[in-house]
């Protein structure tokens, strides 16, 4: 066979013969992002270094096709030098002999072994593939409630990649982020697809996030359900009060319009829940004056209830 288009992949990667998959992958990451097309727009040598290095990791991450490259090695050294690197301790002369050149044992190396190699085949040679690819890359992001109250920055490690994004304010759990042009890559193209970032947020001791309405159970006092308070409440937005009329009852909700999360022009309401406390040890004081109201009291709390338990 003859050597003419021989390509040392292990060299076109800048990595060792021994190199572990892990290695590889850094290296190829770190030169796809310097030759990517889209920081060379028009520029042919660079377009063409990509595709070499698309094709050399194509071979080198796959433990079958490094395994018949690394015996296509031996045998071309040998051809060469005369000094073989033997990566399998056996003379495997007879199963290249039938191959003209490198790129007759290219062409069964990639296409050989699986129809998807087939494909990535054909997008590295062929200019007229149509095939269509979702090359989007998908990432879950987790962030805290006040990180969503405030918005916040996120450096966020994709594909080995550093990537900055930037949460707007007043995000709900569910919406979508999109960066472009920082997705996965086609093999032998230069394509890359988009980063979606999906958001949640994660739960909050007395906030709860529903779109841009916030939710909280707030302690309340026998004396402020019945004769009514202005309190000092706290809110996403800092400290403000709020109003209980008197006769409130438990579990009664109120609302703090525009109090909640903010999007934009966008304002959510805050509501709370009332829920009834009872301190945990009572004053003499306050026990008197419950006494007091035992005895002035007039309603009778389970007149109704013995009435429908009879029926």
């Amino acid at each position: 066979m003859k050597s003419d288009g021989f390509k040392d992949y292990f060299k076109i990667l800048g990595v060792s013969r021994n190199a572990t998959n892990q290695e590889i992958k850094i290296a190829f990451r770190k030169l796809a992002r310097k030759f990517h097309p889209d920081l060379h727009p028009h520029n042919e040598i660079a377009e063409s270094e990509f595709k070499e290095i698309n094709e050399a990791y194509e071979i080198l991450s796959d433990e079958d096709k490094k395994k018949s490259y690394e015996q296509f090695l031996n045998y071309w050294f040998k051809n060469r030098d005369g000094n073989p690197t033997d990566f399998y301790g056996k003379d495997n002369d007879h199963l290249f002999d039938k191959y003209l050149n490198f790129d007759d044992f290219l062409s069964d190396l990639i296409g050989g072994f699986s129809k998807v190699g087939k494909e990535i085949y054909s997008n590295i040679y062929s200019d007229n593939n149509t095939q269509l690819l979702n090359l989007d890359a998908k990432f879950n992001l987790q962030i805290s409630f006040l990180e969503a109250l405030n918005g916040t920055k996120k450096n966020l490690l994709v594909n080995d990649e550093r990537i900055e994004v930037k949460i707007p304010k007043g995000i709900e759990t569910g919406s979508k982020i999109r960066i472009k042009n920082k997705g996965n890559i086609q093999f032998g193209k230069g394509k890359r697809g988009d980063l979606l970032i999906e958001v949640s947020i994660k739960s909050h001791p007395i906030w709860k996030a529903k779109g841009l309405d916030v939710y909280a159970d707030l302690p309340i006092s026998l004396d402020e359900l019945a004769l009514g308070a202005n309190i000092s409440v706290a809110s996403p937005q800092g400290e403000t009060y709020l109003s209980i009329p008197s006769g409130s009852l438990p579990e009664q909700k109120l609302r703090l319009k525009g109090q909640g999360l903010h999007n934009l022009d966008t304002k959510g309401d805050l509501f709370f829940t009332l829920k009834l406390r009872f301190p945990e040890n009572w004053s003499d004081e306050e026990l008197r004056l419950l006494e007091k109201l035992r005895s002035v009291r007039i309603d009778e709390p389970r007149s109704s209830w013995f009435d429908q338990a009879r029926t």
